[in-house]
């Protein structure tokens, strides 16, 4: 005992002297300061609010159940757990985020522990544990979006909606959110709502979106720079031909 205290003693004296020579970090300037938190609904840990706590009404529809049940029926027996991804995802897309609840009914489907849901839930951004909008921006900053100027595409849709990120505006059609790339570097800047990329995109261009999903319609989704994909805006410069097809240019005695 003598020495389990003396070593608690002097462990204590080390994190005192780390706190002076290196002190610790303002938590909420690094929450504001992360991207994927900001996308994904804060911290990692949970809070009972008025809106998301274990009693928030969420019943999978129907419908839902169906595709859940379709879905359960590709993986054997002993593996079910692995459909805990596309399970929390039709959850999202029914309820419009990820109460607790919802995933509470996912563990239920499943036989397993809330815990292990939880555990999928706070790791992937894409699971938005907190309310946002029917239309949830979410705007690409990394290096090669921001040299395409990414800045102004954030600033058009702030002004454009009045809304910092991380809100939602008050009729709740609108939300905004920086993310971590989103692997279409090639058509910097862009943004993702829904399912859909925009890319290629100009102040112009993410006005025109805006202004289209406000009306209830859907814009079209893809490059805006009349690129059809990711090819050099000044034409091919590969694959320029046909392919020359099985066995060009190999061995003859092969």
């Amino acid at each position: 005992m003598t020495y389990r205290l003396s070593s608690l003693t002097y462990t204590l004296k080390l994190l005192r002297s780390s706190y002076r020579v290196f002190p610790p970090h303002n938590t909420a300037q690094l929450i504001n300061t992360s991207s994927a938190l900001r996308s994904h609904g804060g911290l990692v840990v949970h809070r009972d609010t008025n809106e998301n706590n274990p009693d928030t009404p969420f019943e999978f529809t129907p419908q839902n159940l169906r595709r859940i049940d379709t879905i359960l029926k590709n993986y054997p027996d002993g593996h079910k757990s692995a459909a805990i991804i596309p399970i929390l995802d039709i959850a999202q897309r029914q309820h419009g985020w990820l109460p607790l609840s919802a995933m509470h009914k996912s563990a239920d489907l499943l036989g397993l522990a809330k815990m292990r849901v939880y555990e999928v839930a706070t790791f992937y951004t894409m699971f938005f544990r907190k309310p946002v909008g029917k239309y949830h921006i979410q705007v690409c900053t990394t290096t090669p979006c921001m040299l395409r100027d990414s800045d102004s595409i954030v600033e058009c849709i702030k002004k454009k909606l009045n809304i910092k990120m991380g809100e939602t505006t008050k009729d709740g059609m609108f939300s905004l959110a920086e993310v971590e790339c989103l692997a279409a570097c090639v058509n910097a800047p862009m943004v993702q709502i829904g399912d859909n990329y925009y890319e290629d995109l100009t102040v112009a261009d993410m006005e025109e979106i805006i202004d289209t999903l406000a009306k209830g319609e859907a814009p079209k989704a893809g490059p805006r720079n009349g690129r059809f994909a990711a090819e050099p805006v000044s034409g091919l410069t590969t694959l320029t031909e046909p392919p020359k097809g099985p066995g060009f240019q190999v061995r003859s005695d092969l």
